[in-house]
This record gives C-alpha cells, sequence and structure tokens, in this order.
C-alpha cells in the first residue's frame, strides 16, 4: 500500500453510486460513457463491486460480472460467446490524482481475492487499442494478461480483448519498492 496515503477497498453501497459514475464520467473514453441509473445497473449485475477510498475519499471503483449475467455489452458478450467459467473486469476508473499510485495493483489483488472465494479462475476485460489507452495497455501487461482477440465495436473503437488466471500477475511487489 501507498505509504502516503490510507486506503481502504471496500464493496460499493448505494451512497457511493453518484462518485462512481462521476470518476467514471470523468474517465470517457477511456471507459464507456454510461447514465446514472445504467451504473446502477452494472453495479447491482456485479458480484464483485469495489469502491477505493484514500484518505477517506472516494477514487476509484472497479465492477466485476460473472460469465452468466443478463450484461448486454458487446464486448462481455464476445468473451461469452468464446469462454465459460470466468469473471468480466467491466470497468476499473480513478480519479486524475489517484492514478499511477498502485492503487490499481492493491485492487487488482482484492479482486482475485475474492475471484478465489467464488473459485473462478479466468478473469477477463479489454483495453482500447484504437484510439490507444497505452497507460492500461501497459499496466494490464504487468499484471499478467494476454490479448486472446482484437474488437471492432459499433461506438468507433477498436479494443484488446485480453485475459488472465486469477492470481497470475507479473507484479508481485508495488512499484518504487525493493
Amino acid at each position: 500500500m501507498p505509504a502516503e496515503l490510507d486506503v481502504v477497498i471496500r464493496s460499493i453501497v448505494p451512497g457511493d453510486l453518484a462518485g462512481i459514475f462521476e470518476i467514471n464520467q470523468e474517465n470517457v473514453p477511456e471507459v464507456g460513457s454510461v447514465e446514472a441509473d445504467r451504473m446502477a445497473y452494472l453495479v447491482a449485475e456485479s458480484p464483485i463491486a469495489l469502491a477505493v477510498e484514500a484518505d477517506g475519499a472516494l477514487v476509484g471503483f472497479c465492477l466485476v460480472m460473472r460469465s452468466d449475467s443478463e450484461y448486454d455489452s458487446v464486448n462481455y458478450r464476445w468473451f461469452t460467446e468464446r469462454y465459460d467459467d470466468f469473471m468480466y473486469l467491466d470497468r476499473v476508473a480513478f480519479v486524475a490524482a489517484a492514478q499511477g499510485r498502485g492503487l490499481g495493483t492493491l485492487l487488482y489483488a482484492e479482486v482475485d481475492r475474492q475471484m478465489d472465494e467464488r473459485d473462478v479462475s479466468q478473469l477477463a476485460l479489454e483495453v482500447n487499442v484504437v484510439p490507444p489507452n497505452e497507460p492500461s495497455l501497459a499496466f494490464h501487461a504487468r499484471q499478467g494478461f494476454v490479448e486472446v482477440g482484437q474488437q471492432d465495436t459499433p461506438y468507433g473503437v477498436r479494443v484488446s480483448m485480453q485475459m488472465r488466471a486469477a492470481g497470475s500477475r507479473a507484479v508481485t511487489r508495488m512499484p518504487g519498492t525493493a
């Protein structure tokens, strides 16, 4: 955990919805834009719905769905057409001031822990490649994700479809530590 921050990773509660909606919208186009009611649906559809607090402020979140969800995302459906038992990281986003501080690594470790509790071994996600989301591509490569395909979306973005086994992160220590 970054020494300078008091970090808490916890389940999203109803009072977080406005804050995670705002964080989501601040991160478009790296994450998809949604309406507030759609965000509430996504949270409800996610058995792993985590909020990240740093020094008492909500600074990030992630939503992870099972492979048997009714979710209608074209990227999610790409995975369900090819794989059986996995979880899908639909979105992860942080406020700008929290990015690059090791919080994503902590958050993914918690996702892995919760996936282990559910006995699910694969995590799937997509990252924009056109236009490229270079920081996300680099982060996910360090986390052990590999490309299993690409897809052109109806909203004009080409994405890299990526998967990894839960817990198989290439990073075994926090950035900046010996």
